[in-house]
């Protein structure tokens, strides 16, 4: 009998055996591996690791037909090769590993309060656009990051603490391209301003190699937790919003004011 004939014939069996329950319970097994693999690859999509993914793709179909056909040799070497793969998995994708289960732990199950009152919220917003709309006009360069659930505290301690409350003035004179704090990142709490000069790690996705530093900073800060970045540009004098591993490029004054209503909403 060939091998098609043998596959058929197990599956054929293993169907006649499945009762109506086996059936769902197999269904939603099905659907939830699926789920998780889908989840799994948009974490890697765009980054290094996809290809590193790729090649573990490839290597477990070499050790399939290596199985069919009874290759002993390339079984042996491909067999301990696959240990050293699983246990390099966990080094190699770590900063994945790292933002999926970060993203995970973001996960509300009750809705909770928002981040900060009404009142505060737009004093907050309207002080920010204020100082975007003098960067935008001279062109001058600029991030400010705003936290949300996850603590931004390690990257809090790369800049100078401030601790002072937010206003468009100190927003420009942190930015102000004489001053010493200028080429770093703004993180925002509230109403505010954590620290300055901070440096955040650069993106790995290949989309952010498009981008300027300022631009794959704040990419890479969405990447590993939940903040909210304003990026302004020095070529060119736009203002971009960087969430969720995703930049929203030349954005007017309006359209940063109703995202960040909806994010902080």
């Amino acid at each position: 009998m060939s091998l098609s004939a043998n596959i058929l014939e197990s599956i054929s069996v293993h169907l006649s055996n499945l009762t109506w329950g086996g059936m769902i319970l197999t269904t939603i097994d099905i659907i939830t591996v699926s789920i998780l693999a889908y989840y799994a690859f948009t974490l890697i999509k765009g980054t290094k690791a996809t290809r590193i993914f790729y090649g573990v793709l490839i290597l477990a179909a070499i050790l399939v037909v290596g199985r069919i056909l009874k290759l002993e040799t390339l079984n042996w070497v491909l067999t301990h090769l696959t240990t050293l793969v699983l246990v390099a998995i966990p080094i190699v994708f770590q900063p994945e590993l790292r933002r999926g289960l970060e993203k995970l732990g973001r996960v509300q199950i009750f809705k909770g309060e928002s981040f900060f009152g009404k009142r505060m919220k737009g004093r907050v917003i309207n002080e920010m656009l204020q100082a975007v709309k003098v960067l935008k006009k001279n062109k001058v360069g600029a991030i400010i990051s705003l936290q949300r659930k996850t603590g931004l505290g390690e990257y809090v301690e790369t800049g100078t603490e401030l601790n002072s409350k937010l206003t468009s003035k100190l927003l420009l004179t942190i930015f102000f391209p004489k001053s010493p704090l200028h080429d770093g990142a703004v993180i925002v709490n509230g109403d505010k301003i954590l620290s300055a000069g901070c440096i955040f790690p650069l993106s790995d996705n290949e989309v952010g190699y498009k981008y300027g530093t300022r631009h794959r900073a704040a990419l890479g800060l969405s990447e590993r937790t939940d903040a909210v970045s304003i990026v302004v540009s020095e070529e060119r004098g736009e203002a971009s919003l960087v969430y969720d591993g995703d930049i929203k490029e030349n954005l007017s004054l309006e359209e940063i004011e109703e995202e960040l209503g909806e994010l902080f909403g």
